[in-house]
């Protein structure tokens, strides 16, 4: 029997013994206990990552490492370093070239045993299991769906479509910042196309299913001398093996190798054997995910983006056409009117009814190429009267966009309506958009303002809901230089007052305070860096690889209240402004001008202090959510709402209410006057001048959302329009005012805006 060498084992130790250290290195930061090289945080995670890239056949170290861990943390109830050592797994999982299927089976076993723990334990622990469960019949599917859904490949047993948004505020990041990132997104992009991307697929479904057998250089120079059309040829038969094989109730694991053994053999069945020895594992990199970054200028330019990914436009479309046919959208007829559409009607005789629910479908629609001559003698119906859809059907796809938590299942409502189960089946939505939101809780506050605003838009007719899966992400960055003008109307603009929601984040799940918070600061440094190699090796790798891992691993929402305020104007003639806010709705009082009021009057005046009195309105939140209206007069110089708890463990849907009420008391000397904090907690409150002097307004902290003039405030919780119109709907056939009823009692009624991060809110 042939002995090992001697050094074999002693590097291999070397290895394990270096992956542990890094591993517990990151667990103490965990704790709290951070490395003595601040710049070292946010880092220990991507290293560690690129550690198995550099070397792919240390993946299963640093799994199995991972895996003893995690039973570690189980046994010592050391639960905050579950969920950051399983992402980090699994990760590792999805990039290694190849794992052992008792490994795997490892992993799988203790994903099962969390399902007994609570949320989000169990959460997470039944997704992970779900993947690997199939993984591990049919080894490399995780790879391979991520590879075919960012990189929007066609496959019809997988046909997904993923894209990330980055969006970032040009008015409060600086040119530097934003160039930076145009680079870093554009250069993530490089040396990715289709036929680099089906190769990969191929290559790695071969090696994680062959291992020893699969000969990776004669192959990569097979697929290199390969046609396209070959190309993807071979990569469809992969993927039907593939998903196949993990589809299947009782699928074998044996029968899917011999499958790829055959796949693999008809592949090289036209070159001679390879010179390259089998069983020698290669790196298969896992491309980038489909990144474009987009300065926010335009308030509906999200919309006009998610629209696009749906429904591309053809490049053939000139610009000005393509701006006009957006400006014009009425969600419903955008691409069926642009002369690209592959579903543009042409009528020689007509049988049209004048309905728009008579149209066919698309698949009856005739394809014809697109000319001017076409375009002219197209037929269009203008001026028609639409017929609208009936309210069970917009119901129907509206409760398929309000997925929630407490949504339940409505099979005696179908039943009672006579409603089937086929026609109100939700439709499978194959595009997922991942916006990341790049600066503070300014861009927050705008995102909320177009959350909300599309929402409205699907009410009135839905386009985006079934087919669209909507993910939010949010990296901080905060520039070194506030903002001036924002300094003087809204006074909360230190760097952690403008990064309030990150803060909360941070506190309610670690992994995204070490990965994400730790970037606040990272990325405006890293761009301002000199030019130079080491600078392009360090941001065009590092940011886009903590992009990708956020948006990849990062998909448990923390779900916050938008409020929605209702402002009415010291001018009756004025119409009052409605408006939505997520973190920060603050007011400054105009100061008082003693001698003026004495000139205005011939009696002697007795001035009440600074500030302006106000009538407060609001409703009391007590011990078990129990609601208490209560009214009050007070005296106040500045008033502050924020809806973002400071401690984790407080109530989201909840508003904290501080007043800066003036105490006015007589003394030997004359009147004095005294500030004194007033704290309070309500989920709506109104506020009026009662001296008709008007005060300032201001939302998410944004000078650019300040009201002036103004009189008088209403502020709660702002609700889904989906609710609103269902509720309009009710009272219109209803003698008396309803409460949540018939399909309303399933529908969610805040509207909330759920953001991502790596665990949700541990408590």
């Amino acid at each position: 029997e042939l002995v090992p060498p001697a050094h074999v084992p002693l590097v291999s130790s070397e290895v394990e013994s270096d992956m542990l250290r890094r591993v517990r290195t990151l667990l103490r930061e965990l704790d709290g206990h951070h490395s003595a090289f601040q710049c070292d945080r946010g880092m220990l995670r991507w290293t560690l990552h690129k550690k198995i890239d550099q070397n792919p056949s240390d993946s299963s170290i640093l799994v199995g490492i991972l895996v003893k861990e995690l039973e570690r943390a189980e046994r010592g109830d050391y639960r905050h370093y579950i969920i950051p050592l399983l992402h980090t797994l699994m990760y590792a999982l999805i990039k290694a070239p190849c794992i052992s299927e008792d490994l795997c089976s490892r992993v799988y076993d203790f994903c099962k045993k969390m399902l007994t723990l609570p949320k989000p334990f169990c959460t997470i622990g039944l997704d992970y299991a779900a993947r690997l469960k199939m993984e591990r019949i049919a080894p490399g599917m995780l790879y391979q769906r991520m590879v075919i859904s960012e990189q929007s490949l066609k496959s019809d047993p997988y046909p997904y479509q993923e894209k990330v948004f980055i969006f970032a505020d040009p008015e409060l990041l600086s040119k530097a910042i934003c160039n930076a990132l145009v680079s870093d997104t554009e250069a993530a992009q490089v040396s990715q196309s289709p036929r680099t991307c089906m190769s990969y697929v191929i290559i790695h479904a071969m090696q994680a299913s062959l291992v020893k057998g699969c000969d990776i250089g004669g192959l990569k120079r097979s697929l290199q001398d390969m046609p396209m059309s070959e190309v993807e040829h071979w990569f469809q038969q992969v993927v039907m093996a593939v998903e196949g094989a993990g589809s299947e109730v009782n699928a074998d694991r044996s029968q899917h190798v011999a499958r790829l053994e055959e796949i693999y053999h008809a592949l090289l069945s036209s070159m001679s054997a390879g010179n390259t020895p089998l069983g020698e594992l290669q790196g298969i990199p896992l491309p980038n995910p489909n990144i474009s970054f987009h300065l926010w200028t335009e308030d509906d330019q999200l919309w006009k983006e998610l629209v696009l990914f749906i429904r591309p436009l053809s490049q053939s479309c000139e610009p000005d056409m393509l701006s006009q046919e957006l400006d014009n959208f009425e969600i419903h007829d955008i691409i069926s009117d642009c002369e690209c559409c592959k579903e543009t009607r042409f009528s020689v005789l007509s049988t049209d009814s004048g309905i728009e629910r008579d149209l066919p479908t698309a698949a009856e629609e005739p394809v014809v190429p697109c000319s001017t001559e076409a375009e002219q003698s197209r037929l269009q119906r203008k001026g028609g009267i639409k017929k609208r859809a009936s309210p069970l059907d917009s119901v129907a796809l509206l409760q398929a966009g309000c997925s929630s938590p407490g949504l339940r299942p409505v099979p005696k409502l179908r039943r009672r309506l006579g409603i089937t189960e086929e026609s109100t089946a939700p439709v499978q939505k194959r595009h997922t958009a991942r916006i990341v939101l790049l600066g503070d809780d300014r861009i927050l506050g705008r995102l909320a303002q177009a959350y909300h605003s599309l929402r409205k838009r699907e009410t009135r007719r839905v386009f985006l809901t079934p087919k669209l899966n909507l993910q939010f992400y949010h990296i901080p960055v905060v520039t070194g230089q506030p903002n001036m003008l924002a300094t003087a109307n809204c006074p909360a603009t230190g760097h952690e007052e403008l990064c309030e929601v990150a803060g909360y984040l941070g506190k309610a799940d670690p992994w995204y305070e070490s990965n994400i918070n730790t970037l606040c600061h990272m990325i405006p440094k890293l761009a301002t860096m000199p030019s130079s190699p080491s600078k392009h090796l360090v941001t065009d790798v590092f940011l886009t690889d903590v992009i990708a891992y956020y948006v990849r691993m990062g998909i448990q929402p923390v779900c916050f209240q938008v409020y929605a305020v209702k402002v009415f104007f010291n001018d009756p003639a004025q119409e009052p402004a409605e408006d939505v806010f997520l973190t920060e709705l603050c007011t400054r009082m105009p100061e008082s001008n003693p001698h003026r009021e004495l000139a205005m009057s011939k009696k002697k005046v007795t001035l009440d202090g600074p500030g302006v009195d106000l009538t407060v309105t609001y409703k009391k939140v007590g011990v078990s959510d129990r609601v208490k209206e209560v009214a009050m007069s007070l005296r106040s110089t500045a008033l502050v709402m924020k809806a973002i708890p400071a401690d984790e463990i407080e109530e989201l849907v909840c508003l904290n209410v501080n007043i800066t009420e003036i105490i006015k008391s007589n003394n030997l000397s004359g009147k004095s006057f005294s500030a004194v904090a007033n704290r309070l907690r309500t989920h709506s409150i109104k506020i009026r001048s009662t001296e008709q002097r008007p005060f300032t307004l201001c939302l998410d902290k944004d000078s650019r959302r300040a009201y002036r003039n103004v009189i008088s405030i209403e502020v709660s919780p702002c609700l889904e329009p989906s609710y609103c119109l269902q509720k309009t709907r009710t009272l219109k056939f209803s003698l008396h005012e309803a409460e949540d009823v018939g399909l309303m009692k399933y529908m969610p009624k805040s509207l909330l805006l759920p953001i991502n991060t790596f665990a949700g809110v541990i408590q």
